[in-house]
């Protein structure tokens, strides 16, 4: 009997996905745990996996195009068998942007990076990266890599050795060899005069789509307002020196004020809280999420009970999370439950700056660089090195006394950091 397999839900945030490729044509056979598709979502691209036996008897969403959660994706089944009273009977929602739908429940979802087919906003710095280590081999000695894989990076004389698999266990797949660039030392490419008109047309990723209605919802629905301060960061400077000389691990500012905001918001539980339409949801817990710029956008990975961590802990995940993230290789539970958020442009040069609330939280802190200017001590001007930080807040949620209350208490914590250390 043939079984009609749907578009999943393969994030908490997917409405629609993208069909990146079919590693099945119709009127093949498929197998129960087979590699049938690659589904490209608002956070990355997936590997899509059949769960039933039989021949693919029908394709309904083409290589490249979108369609929404619960579209009929795919049918599998008897060699022969007729299926078009089943796509007449079917229920097929339209392609729409908001559909709210009820997925078809998964087996099992391997994850992939997607491809890097977007290329980095100008406002980003772009770095090239170093050379890649060494790719997984399998038990003969030979480089894990798929048929196709193998035969396309020969035909493009492409030496395996130099590219990274991002498939299951590092195995080099098709979309490896179609975005691999050879390692050019040196530094960032210098782009060439252009003396023509000429533009480049880059269709959106399903990450910038989502995140462009997100933060247009969250901008122009919340309320927003600001509140900015300084902080005095000698005390921070002299206590990370001293971490980092006697520590085997190394902490930077992002990690101290990753802590400081935990503290800070468990003291503060107002600003710990989500805008929930009919309920504002208090947390208890405290779920620090950190943007992370990739090059398609932001991913926001979430450091758990932020506030229970010693600083070497943050500090280690913090790094194994921007790894992940530039990789594409986060899995949708290190993105989901953040009850608050931090973006830091500081290591960009950036002073100050506001940052939109990431919903359902209820605030945001952007954090600017430190930067040394004279500061007024004890009635003297002396050299002293200050950071600004500014507070987003959605009114619905957090009025002024509240968002300032919690601003004091992080800059308590961050100009006597000691408190940070302190278990």
């Amino acid at each position: 009997m043939a079984e009609i397999v749907y578009m999943p839900k393969l994030s908490d945030t997917m409405t629609e996905g993208v069909v990146a490729e079919w590693h099945k044509k119709e009127g093949e056979e498929v197998s129960s745990g087979e590699l049938l598709a690659e589904i490209e979502t608002d956070k990355a691209t997936m590997e899509f996996e059949s769960f039933y036996d039989g021949v693919l008897l029908h394709i309904g969403v083409d290589k490249g195009q979108t369609a929404p959660v619960n579209a009929i994706l795919a049918i599998i089944g008897e060699k022969g068998e007729d299926v078009k009273e089943i796509l007449a009977s079917a229920e097929t929602p339209s392609v729409q942007e908001d559909s709210e739908v009820t997925p078809e429940p998964v087996k099992e979802v391997k994850i992939a990076p997607a491809p890097a087919s977007v290329p980095a906003p100008a406002a980003e710095t772009t770095v090239v990266p170093a050379p890649a280590s060494a790719p997984i081999a399998e038990s003969n000695g030979k480089i894990s890599a798929s048929p196709l894989a193998r035969k396309m990076a020969n035909e493009k004389g492409i030496d395996l050795s130099n590219v990274i698999g991002t498939g299951e266990g590092g195995r080099i797949v098709k979309k490896d060899i179609d975005h691999y660039s050879p390692y050019v030392g040196g530094g960032a490419k210098k782009r060439a005069f252009v003396g023509t008109e000429s533009y480049t047309d880059t269709p959106v990723s399903q990450m910038r789509k989502t995140i462009a209605k997100r933060l247009a919802e969250s901008k122009f629905t919340a309320p927003h307002f600001y509140l900015t301060l300084d902080i005095d960061m000698d005390n921070a400077i002299a206590l990370r020196s001293s971490i980092n000389e006697m520590e085997e691990y190394k902490v930077s500012f992002n990690d101290m004020v990753i802590k400081a905001c935990a503290l800070a918001l468990r003291d503060n539980p107002a600003v710990n809280s989500a805008w929930l339409g009919d309920v504002i949801r208090q947390n208890d817990h405290v779920h620090i999420g950190v943007a992370v710029a990739v090059d398609e956008g932001l991913l926001v990975p979430v450091v758990r009970f932020a506030d229970g961590k010693q600083l070497d802990e943050i500090s280690q995940e913090v790094r194994t999370y921007a790894q992940k993230a530039k990789d594409k290789k986060l899995q949708p539970q290190d993105w989901e439950g953040n009850t608050f958020t931090i973006s830091n442009l500081g290591m960009f040069g950036i002073e100050e700056f506001t940052a939109i609330v990431n919903p359902p939280d209820s605030c945001i802190l952007a954090i600017g660089g430190i930067k040394a200017v004279p500061v007024v001590k004890n009635g003297v001007v002396v050299p002293g090195n200050v950071m600004k930080v500014t507070l987003s807040c959605d009114h619905r949620v957090v009025d002024g006394a509240k968002g300032s209350a919690f601003l004091q208490s992080f800059k308590k914590l961050m100009e006597n950091p000691v408190a940070l250390v302190m278990k």
